[in-house]
């Protein structure tokens, strides 16, 4: 398929050419007068309005960040960008299209992540188009070009990468790598819109989501990962604080404790600080080995 390129149109100042519509209106009036009979007046009238509202055609306005695609009898002409009052020949054709940034919110789409997990996302993409004669020539309706990608761009992107990280491992996540994901879908999203003249200038995930029929084992699953992670940090804390207290009572001469007496300490004080319900504490009456 040939791509098509957009370049300037030959466009005239509109304000110049109300005046010489105006002088094609009254001017055929004056050669009527000129040549005298109320017949030659009647004809300079008639004359002088077809061929004002003739010209009147090829009038039309531009506003900031709007272009209008300019062809003639088929063939791609140019893109007029000057903003205000612009002309034409009357027997071009005019197709005004916005440059403006546009913003989609797409809708949820329901995938399977790279585990196979059924997931829930949507993106919010800010979009502009930057050739106009690609837009309007190359793809039928770029509008609709845009929503069908989109939506494209963000199945391939949510397949590539788990929800979440259930292993060890410092992967790439929807979940945890945000600004990745976002950068990896705008760069989908401009290499599948760039035949139609598209550029996304932002891209980013606005909901993601577990399928309701896999959303309550995920979170049961979550909950455990979190008491886990909890106890590890608890555990590693408490063997720390053990370690401390031992190598302070044996550093300052204290109490020597051999290695049974001592075994038996760091299993006291691990229960203590290991447990889920404060201990209860047994007064030792006698000596520390009765």
């Amino acid at each position: 398929m040939a791509v098509s390129r957009e370049s300037g149109a030959t466009g005239y100042n509109g304000y110049i050419m109300l005046l010489v519509v105006l002088a094609a209106l009254i001017l055929p009036q004056l050669i009527g007068i000129a040549m005298g009979g109320k017949g030659y007046f009647v004809i300079g009238v008639i004359a002088g309005l077809i061929l004002a509202l003739f010209l009147s055609i090829g009038f039309f306005m531009i506003q900031p960040n709007q272009a209008a695609v300019i062809t003639m009898f088929g063939e791609y002409r140019g893109t007029v960008r000057k903003e205000g009052l612009q002309w034409v020949w009357p027997w071009m054709l005019k197709n005004k299209i916005s440059v403006r940034a546009h913003n989609i919110h797409s809708d949820k789409v329901k995938i399977n992540d790279l585990r196979g997990n059924p997931i829930e996302i949507a993106c919010n993409v800010v979009w502009r188009v930057s050739d106009t004669a690609q837009a309007v020539f190359d793809v039928d309706d770029y509008k609709e070009f845009v929503n069908i990608q989109i939506e494209a761009g963000l199945r391939t992107v949510g397949a590539r990468h788990p929800y979440d990280d259930m292993s060890d491992e410092d992967e790439t996540t929807l979940r945890g790598s945000a600004e990745v994901v976002a950068n990896e879908l705008r760069v989908e999203l401009n290499e599948r819109l760039l035949v139609a003249g598209i550029v996304v200038d932002e891209a980013g995930l606005t909901h993601l989501a577990y399928a309701p029929e896999i959303a309550g084992a995920m979170l049961r699953r979550q909950q455990a990962d979190a008491v886990i992670a909890a106890r590890k940090k608890v555990v590693i804390g408490a063997v720390g604080m053990v370690e401390d207290a031992l190598d302070k009572l044996s550093r300052d001469g204290i109490v020597e404790l051999d290695d049974e007496r001592r075994a038996a300490m760091v299993s006291n004080l691990m229960i203590v600080l290991c447990g889920d319900r404060e201990a209860q504490p047994v007064v030792n009456a006698g000596t520390l080995y009765q």
